[in-house]
């Protein structure tokens, strides 16, 4: 797949700086790491052909050399054209939009025919842009710093979770937990390769014949942390996470399932697929069996990192390739689970029944004295992300944050454990998202951690003053009774 990337230098440098200064110096001084996980890691965008592999054909930097000089050798080296935006008013702004939105349609109608364009901004100026490419079936990849308008995210065909961004390609294992699994372990995804191999190639070793593959992806699942069946540790299935390095000496064969044997101790062996008999189909079925079954039970959306593990568990088999798909995602989204959905818009991936959601979406019991803000609280979610935290686990939050900065100095992924771990010992569990949802809200709000206060008064008053204005972009009619719904529900004060 032919891709061009367009950097917006300034944009992703000073959002990056507003959340962590020493992320933004990692994504200015070592772009050829994180280039390097965009075009082996990085999913592709919705529609792209089966085994299709992303060429960044064209790599652009636009940067104000007046502010940015300094960075420009790392971009060079990294193989970027340079394309300089010097400031052209007394404001400091810049040409840079005008300069991107110039290009990408010169290359839109190259005769290169460039089937991806990757943006790297977060200004909705480029909504319009998006728009024309969709029209011209080309596929968008957008990374934005902060909070992008709903407009501009709804018309990317695939948006880059930017916490996945500072973990994966800056490097910042800021240990991500998802709600409905157990915390990931502090393992890198380097790491949890490494291990993965070496417990293939000891488990080859101790066994007296051939070993299934789907055994060693079921044992690489069960025994190595930071290790999930919808990921492989980045290389997005376990057949890529074998390809990445290999086992020689020993003979990998792929027909019928799978194995792995030790050509000097193991004579060649019936695939494993052929031993058990049991057809693709047969298998997809069971499959989904197992997604509706669980989608029935969950109260709330199931990640589908958590999914394609109890797939795994129940019909091990299907580990090695997907049932021929690759990947877990598009094994998901050949199954038949009606009424359960997947949405891929998330950070790896969800499934739910909309129908059994939008029937438990009432307040849950630590709403029960805060029903009558409810509606209008999630109303304001739906449109800008906000978390729908009570008003009580809310106050508690802002209380966590003050006496975290009482003891520590601020660091968003630092301060994002260490407050979650305070919610969780004081009995009032908040996902690592949420957290850093709110601390980034807080962030783009201008406060500082550093120069303080951040009693949990003031806390929450600015994030009031952040969802208010990204109701206002968005749109949305703020009459006085949902401002003080508002107030109530994030500040803390009567209503």
């Amino acid at each position: 797949m032919k891709s061009a990337l367009f950097v917006d230098f300034d944009n992703v440098y000073s959002g990056l700086r507003q959340l962590d200064p020493v992320c933004a110096d990692r994504f200015a001084r070592h772009p050829a790491q994180w280039m390097e996980w965009l075009i082996g890691s990085l999913e592709l965008p919705d529609h792209t052909p089966d085994g299709a592999r992303r060429r960044v054909l064209v790599r652009r930097c636009y940067l104000n050399p007046q502010a940015y000089q300094r960075f420009r050798p790392s971009f060079n080296l990294s193989g970027f054209e340079i394309v300089d935006c010097p400031a052209l008013t007394s404001e400091g702004k810049t040409s840079t939009d005008i300069h991107m939105v110039l290009d990408i349609v010169d290359l839109l109608q190259h005769e290169a025919r460039y089937d991806e364009f990757i943006v790297f901004s977060a200004d909705a100026d480029f909504t319009p842009v998006l728009r024309k490419l969709r029209r011209w079936d080309r596929r968008t990849t957008v990374l934005a710093i902060g909070f992008p308008s709903a407009a501009y995210r709804a018309s990317a065909d695939l948006l880059i979770d930017q916490d996945d961004f500072v973990r994966n390609a800056l490097g910042f294992d800021d240990d991500a937990e998802v709600r409905t699994a157990p915390p990931e372990p502090n393992t890198s995804p380097a790491e949890a390769a490494e291990a993965a191999f070496r417990l293939m190639r000891q488990a080859v070793a101790e066994s007296q014949g051939p070993v299934p593959l789907s055994r060693l992806a079921s044992l690489i699942l069960s025994k190595v942390d930071g290790m999930d069946a919808s990921s492989w540790a980045g290389f997005g299935s376990f057949r890529a996470l074998l390809d990445s390095k290999g086992l020689l000496p020993l003979e990998v064969c792929w027909e019928g399932g799978g194995s792995v044997r030790d050509p000097k101790r193991h004579a060649a062996s019936v695939p494993a697929g052929r031993q058990t008999g049991v057809d693709p189909d047969t298998l997809a079925n069971a499959a989904a069996d197992v997604v509706k079954s669980e989608v029935a039970k969950a109260r709330q959306p199931i990640q589908c990192g958590t999914l394609a593990n109890l797939v795994i568990q129940r019909h091990p088999q299907l580990a090695a390739d997907w049932n021929g798909k690759g990947t877990f995602r598009k094994f998901a989204e050949s199954l038949d689970v009606r009424p359960a959905v997947f949405d891929w818009s998330v950070s790896g991936g969800s499934a739910s029944d909309p129908g059994r959601v939008r029937s438990m979406q009432q307040p849950q019991e630590d709403w029960a004295e805060a029903r009558h803000i409810y509606p209008a609280a999630r109303m304001v979610h739906e449109v800008t992300g906000v978390p729908l935290l009570s008003p009580a686990k809310y106050r508690a939050l802002f209380g966590f944050i003050e006496a975290d900065s009482v003891a520590h100095p601020f660091h968003l992924m630092e301060t994002g454990k260490r407050v979650r771990d305070l919610c969780k010992a004081a009995g009032t569990p908040i996902g690592r998202a949420d957290i850093n949802h709110v601390l980034r809200g807080l962030l783009f709000r201008g406060h500082s951690f550093d120069d303080g206060p951040n009693d949990a008064a003031i806390l929450g008053r600015k994030l009031v003053d952040n969802v208010k204005s990204l109701c206002l972009r968005e749109q949305m009619v703020l009459d006085q009774a949902t401002v003080a719904a508002i107030e109530s529900w994030l500040g803390g004060s009567p209503s």
